[in-house]
């Protein structure tokens, strides 16, 4: 068995599933050196998330010729419609980063492509997707990268019932400067981050939990909205550590949870687990 600190991980995405009373953590998991990543997807298994099984390999790009070579970033699995969805974050030389989603009957795999392209925009150099469903509508939500924009931005398009395609035109939700206490990581021109995406409804709001630079730190920040295409509304941290990418959970005592990394410097990430509540 694993312990928290025997683990090195980002973005570690926890899907506790119900019906195997289990929680399987996924995220970044094959880090090789700083931020560079290998091109499998593992996952972590555990039953009172103190003491973890793994890792067990869910998706090997290199076992059936997948596009991308290397940097698979930030795995999160859904389960929608009766299977399990791992929406990753991909990369190859010539190729721009991109999220595409994957497919299993199981939570430890293996899962497969739904699609032979990514589902993020051609052309664009993006990442963490992730799902949100509203109005019984299924949309992809993810990063325009700095990298490509200077100012990262995050995105949403609507998709086909079967997470196959594009279903519509994607719009922009907010860009990072659009909360004033992201700062520039480039003391020479400006350079915003946008990362990890999480949605989730709450006193009838949506809302939206996502990283980026801000008092000299990676944080958690927040986001409320009507809708999708609604007025976003910026709000401060929780948190005054240096760690981030971050999603929501509900425990199987009921209790809610934060899920993180932190610090966010290599090679020293690793998972925490934070109560959520007002």
């Amino acid at each position: 068995m694993l312990k928290i600190e025997d683990i090195r991980i980002r973005d570690p995405f926890v899907l506790a599933d119900k019906e195997n009373k289990t929680y399987y953590v996924y995220g970044t998991t094959e880090l090789l050196d700083g931020l560079n990543a290998g091109n499998k997807f593992s996952v972590y298994v555990s039953k009172d998330l103190e003491n973890f099984e793994g890792p067990f390999t869910v998706f090997d790009g290199g076992e059936i010729g997948f596009w991308a070579t290397k940097d698979y970033w930030a795995a999160e699995v859904h389960k929608y419609n009766g299977k399990y969805y791992l929406f990753g974050s991909f990369k190859a030389e010539n190729h721009v980063r991109a999220s595409q989603i994957l497919v299993s009957d199981s939570p430890k795999g293996k899962f497969k492509p739904i699609s032979e392209k990514p589902q993020t925009v051609d052309g664009w150099e993006c990442l963490d997707g992730t799902l949100y469903v509203e109005n019984g509508e299924p949309y992809l939500v993810f990063c325009h990268e700095w990298t490509q924009c200077g100012i990262g931005e995050i995105w949403a398009v609507k998709l086909t019932k079967d997470l196959k395609e594009k279903d519509g035109e994607p719009f922009m939700l907010f860009k990072a400067s659009d909360n004033k206490e992201v700062t520039s990581f480039d003391l020479k021109q400006p350079r915003m981050v946008t990362d990890g995406p999480f949605l989730f409804n709450e006193d009838g709001k949506l809302k939206m939990i996502w990283s980026s630079s801000a008092h000299g730190r990676y944080l958690v920040l927040e986001a409320v909205a009507d809708s999708l295409k609604g007025e976003w509304k910026h709000l401060s941290s929780r948190f005054d550590f240096d760690g981030g990418h971050a999603m929501i959970f509900t425990a199987f005592d009921g209790k809610k949870y934060f899920s993180l990394h932190a610090p966010n410097t290599p090679p020293n990430e690793r998972m925490k687990f934070i109560k959520y509540g007002k």
